[in-house]
């Protein structure tokens, strides 16, 4: 009897048919949206309006083109599990070396910068908490990360008991409500349209403003290299994001890639044919891509306008202390009553991206533990999401327990810490872990995808300067920031480590499936 599944056999997915009316494709929006709220909540509502502030209209040309390599990114990966199954995280244990040696580097570096993350969001959310409830000033400003560890466990909450469906459902609603509400205030703000346009298409010049040495000196001693590839690591979101993206297109069963590797010969049976649904599905993901990285070039619009428009001319900058507050005047210059919307969505938001994170890691380690042994990964689902989130909830947990006590200990006016360890994290996860995948997409195409489902040029060659913009970036930020010994010694050391771990687990790791694609 033939066990072959049915959408291995018909290449339809299990989500549906096939659109057939270009309007239908549409629906297929989706996990594109988790991808999109991921970054509007700190992307959009911290860092564009905080580089609006600082730089103008003419930061917008960065976030459009940050925006467009990634989108390039996201889809290449994307397109590959569509067509042969196979997810990014499984083609790495073909890499030269010793077998597997990356996933475990990556899964390292996961481990400890997505509790990074998670602290930063968290932290975020109990900064705005604070401001709410007129606490700021309690445990010399360590308050905000006792907020943030109470929001963290109810967060975790939701998430141990939760998954994909919950997760889309949430992130849909909140970038619609965002969508309509943003749309509503760049409209009555009337911005000036044309230095608008022209900051997102000409390429200008970026420097600090005269005042900001005497207003924000800490961020006037930084270079604003430093500055800016911060805004790239957050725009549009993280390597680590797109590689969960990935997964889920497997759960919303596109083309192949619910159905696990094909085999050479079915897969020179799709190659063979133009018009195979399963080569029709790559659609798919370029549809949802390509509406979750437009909206956020239009958030990224919206809030670099009005940080541009009503904080810069205020000498007010988004920072540590003020994450989230001094964008309530977005609104309540319109009419004071609009406060308690701006801190509802806010806050939303925020939690949306917190919640999206957690279910972002489990994703990683569930494909991490399944390209080692899928039947493991199937049977152990649920064991391996408590134990990722565990481990994102206390290491956020111990993060923000230090900050708390670093506050409470110091001087009145003690700099916050929370950007300063949030910045190694970001320059790997967001900017040179990405040129990094960028270089990955353009291996796995090559060698495992037949000639004529291969990149188109465009694509292919998109992914090759993505690779080389991203990695250049992100080692000058590692050699511009204050920690550069620090955040280059770790990821050497790692990259070791990794080594000698996957040599030594060799014999534990599963060889690679010689009939698979």
């Amino acid at each position: 009897m033939d066990d072959t599944p049915a959408t291995a056999v018909t290449g339809e997915s299990r989500s549906g048919a096939l659109p057939r009316r270009p309007w239908e494709w549409l629906k297929v929006f989706g996990p594109g949206a988790i991808i999109a709220s991921l970054t509007i909540g700190t992307g959009e509502l911290v860092f564009s309006s905080r580089g609006g502030a600082i730089f103008g209209y003419r930061i917008l040309f960065l976030f459009v083109v940050i925006s467009v390599l990634k989108w390039g990114l996201v889809v290449a990966s994307s397109r590959h599990i569509v067509l042969t199954g196979v997810h990014p995280y499984q083609r790495m244990f073909e890499l030269p070396g010793p077998r597997g040696w990356l996933p475990l580097v990556l899964l390292m570096i996961a481990a400890v910068c997505i509790p990074i993350w998670v602290s930063f969001h968290s932290g975020v959310l109990g900064n705005l908490t604070a401001w709410v409830t007129g606490t700021r000033d309690m445990l010399g400003g360590g308050i905000d990360y006792v907020w943030g560890a109470a929001i963290l466990a109810a967060v975790v909450t939701i998430t141990a008991t939760r998954g994909y469906s919950t997760l889309e459902r949430i992130q849909l609603v909140i970038v619609a409500a965002m969508v309509l509400c943003a749309g509503v205030t760049l409209i009555l703000y009337q911005p000036d349209w044309l230095e608008l346009i022209r900051g997102a298409v000409v390429p200008q010049p970026y420097v600090y403003p005269p005042w900001l040495g005497a207003e924000y000196p800490e961020i006037a001693t930084q270079p604003v290299w430093v500055e800016t590839t911060r805004y790239v690591g957050v725009i549009g979101g993280a390597g680590f994001d797109y590689f969960a993206y990935t997964s889920f297109v497997r759960d919303k069963s596109w083309g192949q890639a619910a159905d696990g590797p094909v085999s050479r010969e079915r897969l020179a049976e799709i190659a063979g044919d133009p018009t195979h649904p399963v080569r029709m599905w790559v659609r798919a993901p370029l549809v949802d891509c390509s509406i979750s990285f437009v909206v956020i070039i239009a958030f990224s619009a919206v809030f670099v306008a009005l940080g541009t428009a009503i904080l810069g001319p205020n000498r007010k900058i988004p920072d540590e202390t003020n994450m989230l507050n001094l964008q309530s005047a977005f609104v309540t210059r319109l009419h004071p009553w609009l406060l308690p919307l701006y801190v509802t969505g806010a806050f939303l938001t925020m939690l949306g991206t917190l919640y999206g994170t957690l279910e972002v890691a489990c994703s990683l380690a569930g494909e991490m533990v399944r390209s080692v042994n899928r039947e493991f990964a199937v049977r152990h689902a649920r064991r391996i999401k408590q134990i990722t989130v565990a481990w994102c909830a206390v290491g956020a947990c111990a993060i923000l327990a230090w900050l708390s006590a670093y506050q409470v200990t110091g001087a009145t006016g003690k700099p916050r810490l929370l950007l300063a360890i949030l910045t190694p994290a970001n320059l790997f996860t967001g900017v040179l872990g990405c040129g990094l995948f960028c270089l990955l997409n353009l291996w796995m195409d090559r060698r495992f995808v037949p000639k004529t489902m291969r990149l188109p040029a465009w694509l292919w060659l998109l992914n090759l300067v993505s690779a080389f913009v991203f990695v250049g970036l992100g080692l000058k930020g590692y050699w511009d920031d204050k920690s550069r010994w620090y955040a280059i010694g770790s990821l050497g050391g790692m990259l070791l480590l990794g080594a000698f771990g996957a040599y030594l687990a060799g014999k534990w790791i599963a060889p690679p499936d010689k009939d698979g694609a």
